[in-house]
């Protein structure tokens, strides 16, 4: 009886000593998980990175070390966590395999996010779409393009394709050609261009424009006029320049000719 007794309390001692250490290994971890968890994403909102990415950063620290906490808990109580370890792993392929496109995504939006080659409110060439970048998520991308249509891209899609950033620069070159006819003087036309250049206060003087005769063709003296603008004024110089060559041209007794052909 007392020999059955004390391996009663033994058994018992030994189940609750191994209870109070998993207890322990899970408080402690859990403290662990939500300390590391806030810490990543405390430091990653100071390097700047987007808070949607800081918030899935600090989740997905905390169920990592939670997991392992578990296991760790569950192996201190004797339970063979072997197997258990091998099914969630096997469940975790199983997971990523089903969400590999999802996942991609995740990981191009996260490139994005820390690499920045567009930020909202630049206007880009990115993933067969150009337009206005609006929103930067996880895993799109969303758009306003010129006509105000709204437009998700997944994020794989841009960070495999090229990138043109419109706005992420200090100024662009507007390159028009006007052509006059052969018998029209060359000198009076350059002279037309160069006029409505200077008087648009949008067009920078430096660099100074190119003005020049750039082809022979066939019914036409064609001429470049390449001015440099802001970004945000390349559009509306673009539209009144057309305009405004065609009508001074006109007036100066330029012709612009256009194809003919003699039956």
């Amino acid at each position: 009886m007392e020999e059955s007794t004390s391996k009663f309390m033994d058994i018992a001692i030994s189940i609750g000593t191994n209870l109070i250490a998993a207890v322990i290994i899970y408080v402690v971890g859990k403290w662990i998980a939500k300390f590391l968890s806030k810490t990543t994403e405390k430091l990653m909102i100071k390097a700047n990175v987007d808070q949607a990415l800081a918030g899935f950063a600090k989740n997905l620290v905390y169920a990592i070390i939670l997991v392992f906490t578990i296991i760790a808990a569950l192996g201190s109580m004797g339970v063979e966590t072997t197997s258990f370890a091998a099914i969630l792993a096997a469940a975790g392929l199983a997971i990523g395999m089903a969400l590999s496109g999802t996942l991609s995504n995740f990981a191009s939006g996260v490139m994005i996010i820390l690499f920045r080659p567009f930020k909202i409110g630049d206007f880009v060439d990115a993933g067969g779409v150009m337009g206005t970048v609006k929103e930067i998520k996880i895993f799109n991308t969303v758009f306003a393009t010129g006509d105000n249509r709204k437009v998700i891209v997944p994020n794989t899609k841009i960070s495999s394709d090229t990138i043109t950033n419109f706005s992420d620069i200090d100024r662009r070159r507007i390159d028009l050609v006007f052509g006059i006819s052969y018998d029209d003087d060359i000198k009076k036309a350059k002279d037309v261009l160069k006029g409505l250049v200077d008087a648009d206060s949008r067009i920078l003087k430096d660099p100074a424009v190119t003005i020049a005769v750039s082809e022979l063709g066939d019914s036409c003296v064609n001429i470049i006029c390449r001015p440099w603008v802001k970004p945000s004024d390349y559009w509306g110089v673009h539209f009144d320049l057309l305009e405004k060559a065609k009508v001074e041209l006109e007036k100066s007794g330029c012709s612009i000719p256009y194809p003919q052909q003699d039956v």
